[in-house]
């Protein structure tokens, strides 16, 4: 969806995003602010594939209705689980993700909805497609969807419990942990959290070597240096971030010993990225950090070891040119208890500014 209102944008025409709440979810009212009089189209995953948060798709549905705006639904990460919500105007999901052949993509338009491809297109598939389908896969698609399907039920009661054990321990065996995600409305599958002072990329490296794959939203793994767009929205730390997905079949017994592993998977990682010594000054009754040209989770673990060297009330200034900065200073603040007063331009890079509330 984000490169085609890119795309769009590019070609001169406009796009608005509609932000998320620290679980990852919209609401419709957020919805309803965003519709304009010439929206033409309103766009909504059905479930998160980073976190899992699923939305509320019937009643954003109710809104765009009302306001005569078309509502596609991308139901690629559920779709597989059970029906969506009703109310779309049109749906959208990918074979791969429930186990089936990749590169065959499905696309639902209701009757009455008004829809015109895009591209070349010819007078096979009734000018919807230019050349034919691969029927083959499209099957196997299909079969594979209606199999997946018919134990998905109860495989979700199995697969979220595993899920809500790993959502209820982390946080006990793990130190400076943040798990994110809605806890109720969200996919059987994923469970995602992250961890202060931790390098994303050498904990996914610790992890696989233990056996385990996971992914990561973190900048640290990224050849961008940007964290998660998801993560981004949402607020939330983005540094040390896992994302663990289990998929159909997972034994309990694996679930068991990745929380054996965790732990002392990032207290390595932790001890061997240490805590170096923060250059830091008093500047204008403000200490200040200077974290340029370093990434994270560096910025964070320097303004950790010197709040305590500011009398409460007082404040930190840390300057740093690593884009992460932007989303887990604040974030550590809202862990730790401190103010995040905010952001300033600075001649390098940003300052932000920290005010010691304990």
């Amino acid at each position: 969806m984000l490169h085609s209102a890119d795309a769009h944008e590019a070609d001169g025409g406009t796009a608005t995003q509609v932000a998320v709440d620290r679980t990852g979810a919209v609401t419709a009212a957020s919805y309803a602010n965003a519709l304009r009089p010439d929206t033409a189209l309103a766009c909504l995953q059905s479930a998160n594939h980073e976190v899992g948060t699923e939305q509320p798709v019937a009643t954003v549905a109710e809104v765009c209705r009302a306001a005569g705006v078309p509502l596609l639904v991308d139901a690629a990460q559920s779709l597989g689980w059970g029906r969506v919500e009703d109310g779309w105007s049109l749906l959208t999901a990918s074979a791969h993700k429930w186990g089936g052949p990749s590169g065959v993509g499905l696309l639902v338009v209701r009757k009455g909805v008004r829809f015109a491809p895009q591209g070349p297109a010819d007078e096979r598939e009734s000018g919807r497609a230019a050349g034919f389908e691969n029927i083959p896969a499209i099957v196997a698609a299909a079969a594979s969807l209606r199999a997946v399907r018919a134990e998905a039920a109860q495989e979700a009661v199995r697969l979220r419990e595993l899920t809500e054990r790993i959502r209820a321990r982390v946080p006990g065996l793990v130190p400076d942990v943040e798990v994110v995600g809605e806890a109720e409305r969200r996919l059987p599958g994923i469970v995602t959290f992250s961890c202060l002072y931790v390098d994303g990329e050498t904990l996914l490296h610790e992890l696989d070597r233990a056996g385990f794959s996971v992914s990561s939203g973190s900048s640290c793994t990224s050849s961008t240096l940007t964290p998660s767009h998801v993560l981004k929205a949402m607020g939330v730390l983005s540094e040390g971030n896992v994302r663990v997905s289990l998929p159909p079949g997972t034994a309990q017994e694996d679930v068991e010993r990745f929380l054996e592993v965790l732990p002392m998977a990032v207290a390595g990682v932790r001890e061997k990225l240490g805590a170096p010594v923060a250059e830091a000054v008093v500047q204008e009754d403000a200490l200040v950090v200077d974290s340029l040209g370093k990434r994270c989770p560096i910025p964070v673990i320097e303004l950790a070891k010197v709040i305590g060297d500011v009398p409460v009330g007082g404040t930190v200034r840390v300057l740093s040119d690593d884009e992460a900065a932007r989303l887990d200073i604040p974030a550590w603040c809202e862990m730790r208890g401190q103010e995040y007063v905010g952001e300033e331009p600075a001649d390098r890079g940003s300052a932000y500014v920290v005010r010691r509330l304990s």
